[in-house]
């Protein structure tokens, strides 16, 4: 009830011309969430931000998750759950009948909207084992809106792959490069390119690696200027902040 007399009193004022267009979307942007008790849904992201709820299966229980996927189906919502099993999403189907599920992101994918159109991403996966992480970019990046063209086990073990790609890899508005071991590739492809690169650091690699952390310092380290860097395994947030560059 609160929510809708928030939602009232703001079309109230634009109707009566004491706001503009504009003022009303960012009041909408802040209006209050949805209080499910231990879960709370902010049905307003898609306006902020353009995609709506990405929730974080693991550590839910099956009874959040229903009470997630019932609220979702109810306000027809655009929403990501992701690190999710099929048998998580065999449970959610039957509160939510047009979710997706993507094997190789380990992601569920609900769509009631079409997502507004943004710009072309690169996701690159330097080998084969960081393939997981870099789906889970481009699936996101995709879902908000993005146009994605990927690239695999193109790692610097073996750099002469990666040229022929440049000219289509060149064309994108964000870059995302996923690499574990020393974590060299973004630094490699963000003196190559005009692009912002999102750099992702993956847990792949031997003992020293230290479960992906020798990526991330390397990546933190960058060479190259215009490399930024998520944490680690989190293709997640590679895929939205490279969406978010691609739609200026």
């Amino acid at each position: 009830m609160e929510m809708q007399n928030s939602l009232r009193r703001i079309l109230e004022l634009l109707e009566n011309g004491k706001i503009d267009v504009d003022t009303a979307m960012e009041n909408l942007s802040l209006l209050p969430y949805e209080d499910l008790g231990d879960v709370k849904l902010d049905w307003h992201r898609s306006i902020r931000r353009g995609i709506g709820e990405i929730i974080y299966t693991p550590g839910k229980s099956d009874e959040q998750l229903i009470k997630i996927a019932q609220s979702i189906a109810r306000n027809r919502s655009n929403a990501i759950f992701s690190r999710i099993s099929m048998d998580k999403h065999e449970l959610l189907k039957d509160y939510i009948s047009n979710i997706e599920y993507r094997k190789d992101s380990r992601l569920s994918l609900c769509r009631f909207e079409p997502p507004q159109k943004r710009g072309e991403v690169a996701v690159i996966a330097a080998g084969s084992s960081d393939k997981p992480v870099a789906e889970e970019a481009a699936d996101v990046a995709e879902f908000a809106g993005c146009q994605v063209k990927r690239f695999c086990d193109v790692g610097v073990a073996g750099i002469h792959r990666l040229f022929p790609l440049l000219p289509d890899i060149r064309k994108s508005r964000a870059i995302v490069v996923v690499a574990g071991m020393e974590g060299a590739l973004p630094s490699v492809v963000a003196g190559l390119v005009s692009s912002i690169v999102i750099a992702v650091p993956t847990s792949v690699g031997y003992g020293a690696s230290f479960g992906g952390l020798a990526a991330l310092l390397s990546m933190l380290n960058a060479c190259s200027g215009g490399v930024v860097v998520v944490n680690i395994d989190n293709g997640v947030g590679a895929g939205l902040a490279a969406a978010l560059v691609a739609s200026k």
